[in-house]
C-alpha cells in the first residue's frame, strides 16, 4: 500500500472537489500531516511524494512525529493541465532538483512523471532514469496512457533502464486510454502488461472517487499482475475505511 498524493495537492481531475481539497489540505500542511500520521498508525508504510511545498512540509511534520515512511517519489512533476497537457512545458521542469531532494529521504523508488513519459521524448526519459539509477533508488515510469505507452515501450531500449511501472487502472477504465474494460479487453490488457515484465503499481483504482472503496478494491483483487497500489485519501475517516478494506482482501 502506497499513500497517494492527489487530494493533498488538489489535483484538478477531482472536479469541484479539487477546490475543497485545495482549501482543506493543500493550504493546510497540518491537515496533510494528520492524515499521513493516521495512515501510518493503520499500517501504511510508504507514500508517493512530489516536489510540492505544502506536501513536503506536511510529510516532514509527520516524520517529526515518528512516521517512518518510505518515499516513492515522482520526479519531474509539473503544473500541466490534465485536459490539455502541454508536454513541451512538462519537459522544462527541474527534475534534477527533484532527484536531489528525494535522495535525502528514505526513498527506495523514484518514478518519472507521466507528462514527461507521455511526451515520448525517449532521450530525455532515458537521461532521467539513468540519473535516478546513479542514486540508491530503483527507477520507474508513470503513464496516463497505459495502452499506448505500453505499446511504445515494447522493444524500446528504455525498457532496460527501469523496473517499476505505474499505470491508471480501475473497473470503469476511467482515466485510461481504453474505451471499455470488459472481460475481453481486460485479458488483452493483462497480456500486454505482463509482456513488459515490470513491477506494476496501480493508481486511480478509485476512479477519482467515482467508485466506492469496497467495489474498487474487490476489482483490484482480480488483477494478479498488480504488485502495489497507491490510493489517495482526504480525511482520517477515509484512511480507516480504505486500509481496513485493503487489509481484508
Amino acid at each position: 500500500m502506497i499513500l497517494g498524493n492527489a487530494p493533498f495537492i488538489a489535483e484538478p481531475y477531482f472536479g469541484h472537489r479539487s477546490r475543497l481539497y485545495d482549501l482543506d489540505l493543500h493550504r493546510n500542511p497540518d491537515a496533510i500531516a494528520d492524515i499521513i500520521i493516521e495512515s501510518y498508525n493503520h499500517g501504511v508504510r510508504s507514500i508517493n511524494l512530489v516536489n510540492d511545498d505544502a506536501l513536503i512540509k506536511g510529510f516532514d511534520m509527520a516524520l517529526d512525529e515518528g512516521c517512518d515512511m518510505k518515499v516513492v517519489a515522482t520526479v519531474g512533476k509539473s503544473d500541466v493541465d490534465y485536459m490539455n497537457p502541454n508536454y513541451d512545458v512538462a519537459k522544462e521542469v527541474d527534475w534534477e532538483d527533484d532527484i536531489e531532494l528525494f535522495d535525502n529521504y528514505d526513498c527506495p523508488l523514484m518514478l518519472v512523471d507521466e507528462f514527461i513519459v507521455d511526451g515520448y521524448d525517449w532521450n530525455l526519459t532515458s537521461n532521467i532514469l539513468s540519473q535516478i539509477n546513479d542514486t540508491s533508488a530503483a527507477s520507474g515510469l508513470i503513464t496516463a496512457f497505459p495502452n499506448k505507452t505500453t505499446d511504445l515501450l515494447m522493444d524500446n531500449p528504455v525498457l532496460d533502464l527501469f523496473d517499476y511501472y505505474m499505470i491508471p487502472i480501475n473497473k470503469l477504465a476511467y482515466m485510461m486510454d481504453i474505451p471499455s474494460f470488459l472481460p475481453k479487453e481486460r485479458q488483452e490488457f493483462k497480456v500486454k502488461i505482463e509482456k513488459l515484465d515490470k513491477k506494476i503499481i496501480a493508481t486511480r483504482i478509485l476512479a477519482a472517487g467515482i467508485l466506492k472503496p469496497a467495489e474498487a478494491f474487490d476489482f483490484l483483487n482480480t488483477l494478479d499482475y498488480v504488485d502495489l497500489v497507491t490510493f489517495g485519501v482526504a480525511s482520517k475517516k477515509e484512511v480507516v475505511e480504505d486500509v481496513t478494506i485493503l487489509k481484508n482482501i
